[in-house]
């Protein structure tokens, strides 16, 4: 058996019902308490840095890219990254990471944080944040928390409270 087709574009608006759909089938009502979900709550992403991939017309995957800022500089948040779990070993996850991350290096973004398994995100360039670095408006596992330099050297002026880029 071959693997399906995937497509890869960025996310609109529209998508939106169905990445809600994937995301509560992938990890539940229990999201809401997260404390990046809550950094996030109420704020659009950057849809030309977010990204769906579809077998079809069936959304099995999305990501999401949230500017923020950490201390007085402007970041990005990864996540929530979410693949429909019937998809999960066809590195559908990995690809929709790079998909933003070129995006926006190319749009001209520094530094990208998440909450997070380093040992799945290492693949993708993300390190431990510096202990005491950056800091999340509520409790996170310091050892989750993984930033990507988009530009060598973007952590090196960057510390503080991560907040919301409204």
């Amino acid at each position: 058996m071959s693997d399906p087709a995937y497509s890869f574009s960025p996310q609109t608006d529209a998508d939106l019902p169905a990445i809600e759909r994937l995301t509560e089938h992938a990890f539940g009502p229990g999201r809401f308490a997260k404390t990046a979900y809550r950094l996030r709550e109420g704020l659009p992403a950057d849809n030309a840095l977010s990204f769906v991939a579809r077998v079809g017309t069936i959304l099995v995957g999305a990501n999401r890219m949230t500017p923020i800022r950490i201390g007085d500089h402007a970041a990005l948040l990864l996540g929530p990254l979410v693949v429909e779990p019937a998809f999960r070993q066809h590195g559908l996850g990995e690809i929709l990471v790079h998909k933003s991350l070129d995006a926006a290096r190319a749009a001209g973004h520094r530094l990208v944080v998440l909450v997070g398994d380093v040992a799945y995100y290492r693949r993708m360039g993300f390190r431990r944040a510096p202990a005491g670095r950056i800091t999340m408006p509520g409790p996170v596992d310091p050892a989750r928390l993984l930033y990507c330099e988009l530009v060598e050297g973007a952590l090196d002026d960057m510390s503080g409270r991560m907040s919301r880029a409204d």
